[in-house]
């Protein structure tokens, strides 16, 4: 352990490690944003400090029994269908499963439903009259299920990921509690930015549906590099950010113009 806290090396592993747990917590953060803002204001902090939680609780026990969670990258089963080779000579598409690629496909399939739901929703809206009967009106049960169900798909994509970048299991354990600890810290800005401007929720919805099938492309063999993920998504938000000033500049003018008639 004194090696560790005077290797300069496991302090860069640290900082980069931390990095990529945080970035890689930005879909879990969105999709908790989403879920608990249909909540009662009331309901909203509780959900989030549980999922959230849940979320640090779940990495932790996955990171005690690692050599399990390694043990999910192996073949359980392979269909024995060869895809047609891409522009490299390899398969378009793995047919060998490991539990990884299930669970990742079975979370995608998940968000991509949710996000088509709640987008449909958007499109859609329900009647005054009927608003809060439909299957949009949530419960804090049924909002902290979904939450625990997704922090166990992103929980073991987290984990495998600390374990492909260091061997160090206090390493893991340090990064993966900063990363949930910002996490926390960010939930309530970034739910309340969410629910006072209407246009980022659809924008988020976008996001969550691109993820999972961002997923479920991986639970088949075919990796989309991260970084072109949240490439697109930063260049997305830096769009909203300027539609929003634009906005408020409008209303800002059109204010100024209607007290001076």
């Amino acid at each position: 352990m004194l090696d560790l806290l005077t290797s300069p090396q496991a302090w860069a592993a640290l900082a980069a490690l931390i990095t990529m747990e945080i970035v890689l917590g930005i879909d879990n953060l969105i999709f908790i944003s989403i879920v608990s803002g249909k909540l009662p204001p009331a309901q909203q902090k509780r959900a989030r400090q549980v999922g959230i939680g849940l979320a640090l609780i779940l990495r932790l026990a996955l990171l005690s029994v690692v050599a399990w969670i390694v043990g999910l990258t192996a073949p359980v089963f392979d269909l024995g269908i060869t895809g047609a080779p891409d522009m490299h000579g390899e398969p378009s598409f793995e047919t060998a499963f490991s539990w990884r690629d299930l669970i990742l496909i079975a979370g995608g399939i998940f968000l991509v439903v949710k996000a088509t739901q709640e987008i449909n929703h958007k499109v859609r809206p329900e009647p005054p009259a009927e608003h809060g009967k439909g299957p949009s009106a949530g419960t804090l049960g049924a909002a902290i299920a979904q939450i625990v169900a997704l922090d166990a798909v992103f929980s073991v994509d987290s984990i495998l990921t600390a374990i492909g970048m260091t061997e160090e299991l206090p390493i893991m354990v340090v990064a993966v509690i900063v990363a949930v600890a910002v996490m926390y810290l960010a939930a309530g800005p970034v739910t309340r930015f969410v629910n006072d401007n209407p246009s980022v929720v659809m924008l988020a919805l976008a996001f969550l549906l691109m993820i999972g099938m961002v997923l479920i492309a991986d639970g088949f063999g075919r990796h989309v590099p991260k970084g072109y993920i949240y490439s697109a998504m930063a260049f997305a938000v830096a769009v909203e950010v300027l539609n929003m000033l634009a906005r408020r500049r409008r209303e800002r003018l059109a204010q100024g113009t209607g007290r001076a008639a």
